[in-house]
């Protein structure tokens, strides 16, 4: 059973969609769900993985970076995805061990090219360094209406005894974000092969069943201990 569990290729999973619509929290079932099977898996995020990462998250969030513009921001993105990916990913990979990340390169394209208007000639160009060859084994993108999704968050702020302020992205009017729902949807019509939308407007149970049935649809060697 060992020798079968060694054999297992390595995945690399993504969550994306917009903001509010529970990524965090499913990408943390998932990843128990792995657990309970023995699967090696390690979760992380973007921007952010790595401490040079996560130093960029921090400066972009903050809103530092919105004056320079869409453009100046997707590469930063970039920059951030370089050393993520060859400094998180691809050694997890490498090595046998799962990758589950909550966004990836998809939310560049959506935010900062069909959201913000920069040219996809430079967001292809920037994904192709980034990447580096290493795409996701599958995209969930969660997709939810926006102002159902910022209900949620007010709501759960509330009960948590927290002040909502929100981040950079999080502050933009509820037009920008429902152009930003429009973007991933594109993506995932585009990414078929890649991508599956998955309703994030029912209970979190329901949907993290949803998404275990998925994944081991996608990845059979989970039900048979083998290779597919």
């Amino acid at each position: 059973m060992l020798e079968a569990q060694n054999r297992r290729p390595a995945r690399f999973i993504t969550f994306e969609g917009g903001e509010g619509v529970g990524k965090s929290t499913q990408v943390k079932r998932l990843l128990s769900h792995l657990a309970e099977i023995s699967v090696d898996a390690v979760r992380t995020r973007e921007p952010g993985g790595t401490p040079k990462a996560e130093a960029v998250r921090s400066f972009i969030l903050q809103g530092r970076s919105e004056t320079w513009g869409a453009g100046a921001e997707a590469v930063l993105f970039a920059a951030a995805r370089l050393d993520h990916v060859n400094e998180l990913i691809a050694p997890n990979l490498a090595k046998g061990t799962w990758v589950i990340s909550d966004r990836f390169s998809d939310s560049t394209r959506a935010y900062q090219g069909l959201t913000g208007g920069v040219d996809a000639k430079l967001i292809d160009a920037l994904e192709s360094l980034a990447l580096d060859g290493h795409t996701p084994d599958l995209t969930i993108v969660l997709d939810m209406d926006p102002e159902t999704a910022f209900q949620r968050v007010a709501q759960r702020a509330i009960e948590d005894g927290l002040t909502l302020t929100g981040d950079r992205f999080e502050k933009e009017e509820l037009d920008w974000h429902r152009r930003l729902r429009d973007g991933f949807l594109d993506i995932a019509r585009t990414n078929a092969d890649r991508c599956v939308v998955l309703s994030a407007d029912q209970a979190e149970d329901s949907l993290e069943n949803e998404i275990w049935s998925l994944v081991q649809s996608r990845f059979p060697e989970l039900q048979t201990g083998t290779d597919a």
